[in-house]
């Protein structure tokens, strides 16, 4: 019988149960990957961290403990998101009972894109390459590429 090896590391306390993970990846304790969530290479994923079905992770993408990253979240290569950020999917949330899938809204965080810790992401937001949220920031709006947003709700804290 020919051994099987992952091309990723998953502490034993994580739940996997995608088979879609990039070589080098870590995945570390009490983690859940859920079915269907795309991984890409060399990426770090902290303690405690919740990754929904159909969700999509590029390369050398860091998550940071506590974070729940919800479907319709699509995370681009280089992107940092810090401990404790908020992603949400749906506008106006209700029970489990009264939500369908197609009311999730998708949100984009593209290259190079850095959430601080505790930011909160409203859903259908983009965020643009190489922008910065600051810690605690609440986004309500769409981020421009290399824009620096701060507060609650965000602001852009240098205008171009």
């Amino acid at each position: 019988m020919k051994k099987i090896t992952k091309k990723y590391f998953s502490a034993p306390t994580a739940i996997i149960e995608s088979e879609k993970i990039g070589a080098g990846t870590k995945i570390w304790h009490f983690s859940h990957i859920m079915s269907g969530a795309q991984i890409g290479k060399n990426c770090v994923i902290g303690k405690y961290v919740s990754i929904e079905k159909n969700v999509k992770i590029g390369n050398n993408v860091k998550i940071q403990n506590h974070v729940s990253v919800f479907e319709g979240v699509t995370l681009e290569d280089n992107v940092f998101v810090g401990p404790a950020v908020t992603f949400t999917n749906v506008k106006k949330p209700r029970s489990a009972k009264n939500v369908s899938a197609d009311r999730y809204l998708q949100t984009l965080v593209k290259k190079g894109a850095t959430i601080g810790a505790n930011a909160t992401i409203l859903p259908g937001i983009t965020i643009g390459k190489n922008a910065l949220i600051g810690a605690g920031a609440v986004v309500t709006k769409n981020i421009p590429d290399n824009a620096v947003f701060v507060g609650n709700p965000a602001k852009e804290l240098i205008k171009k």
